[in-house]
């Protein structure tokens, strides 16, 4: 065993006002020149404001149009002049696509994200199109973590109902990572345990009557920070990935217009939560109090979808071994789909 040596962000923070106050934040650095990613909705929003504020470094405002391919990005990531930094501002497909050009360009990535929907803002991996399936593909770590929770606190109630279910997906993930180990699968990094299993703890004490509460949007940024960072110490997505994240996968292959990503992982990490019988009621107290089943109800999604999805799940990563690689606990979650009271109001 060799001693852990990471990369975590130099630059982390989470406040009111950050995203027009990049001088201050990035002068520590010494950046002179950056490209700035933003995507339609950012752009029109903000970008005048970002431009204006900004007078000691030279930024270069670019709007990225998806969706693009692992292809069509690397060929985009060559189409400017080199910068000392990629800024991305938006959601996690604009987070995404800056993280992996400035990996491909080797230079310093900054993550703004806009909502609060998943925790790849601050993860060492991106979620991009190869060969018309979303692949998870390795990057680098952000260099910087600039969240402004005035931005963030203007995102859609879907989104933060998508962070909650991404980040409580860590729950069942852990549980697949112990079991994998002990099945002599994997091994499990204590450290990036600890991380992603204290990440999920402090935010499911949190009080949840307001999901617009600064207390509660603070604590969900800070918590998916912490889970993406987990993935850095642990060298893959294990401890915030599990057969919750296989349902996801297997459900945009099925689906013609997929669900947000948070909610379908967090759809499973309910099904998981209950076929592990670990957490499972803590899982149901989360997902009623904030309103996540209500809104799933309102995406009628099919029954048949997710059973098929969870049919489908052992093959979408057939190098783990989760509790879904398992036929027992395969069996037991199909079961549980069918005979659940909350599953059977929110599922059409």
């Amino acid at each position: 065993m060799q001693p852990t040596n990471i990369a975590i962000p130099s630059l982390l923070e989470i406040g009111y006002e950050l995203a027009f106050d990049l001088d201050r934040l990035l002068k520590p650095f010494a950046f002179t020149k950056a490209v700035m990613f933003f995507d339609d909705f950012t752009f029109s929003a903000y970008e005048d404001r970002v431009m204006n504020s900004v007078k000691e470094i030279e930024i270069q405002p670019k709007i990225i149009k998806g969706p693009k391919s692992m292809l069509e990005l690397t060929e985009e990531a060559f189409q400017f002049s080199a910068p000392d930094v990629i800024i991305a501002m938006g959601g996690g497909t604009i987070i995404d696509y800056g993280k992996f050009i400035a990996s491909l360009r080797k230079i310093p990535f900054i993550s703004m994200p806009t909502s609060p929907s998943n925790d790849g803002f601050s993860s060492s991996t991106c979620s991009l199109m190869v060969k018309g399936q979303k692949t998870t593909i390795p990057a680098h770590v952000p260099f910087g973590i600039i969240a402004d929770l005035n931005i963030i606190k203007t995102a859609p109630v879907p989104f933060i109902l998508a962070g909650t279910g991404d980040l409580m997906s860590n729950i069942t993930a852990l549980y697949d990572w112990e079991f994998e180990s002990s099945h002599k699968k994997n091994q499990i990094n204590p450290f990036a345990a600890m991380i992603s299993k204290k990440a999920v703890n402090s935010f499911v004490r949190t009080p949840m009557n307001d999901l617009y509460h600064p207390v509660f949007l603070k604590e969900l940024i800070s918590s998916l920070t912490m889970g993406g960072i987990s993935t850095v110490i642990s060298g893959n997505t294990a401890p915030i990935s599990g057969s919750e994240h296989l349902i996801s996968h297997a459900m945009d292959r099925l689906l013609k217009k997929p669900a947000m990503h948070g909610l379908q992982t967090g759809l499973g990490a309910y099904i998981m939560a209950h076929v592990q019988d670990h957490r499972g009621e803590r899982m149901r107290k989360v997902f009623s109090r904030t309103g996540f089943f209500d809104y799933v109800k309102t995406l009628a999604i099919p029954k048949s979808t997710v059973e098929e999805a969870v049919r489908l799940s052992p093959d979408i990563k057939p190098e783990r071994y989760t509790y879904l690689h398992d036929r027992t606990y395969h069996q037991r979650a199909l079961a549980f789909i069918n005979e659940d009271k909350i599953l059977k109001e929110i599922l059409v």
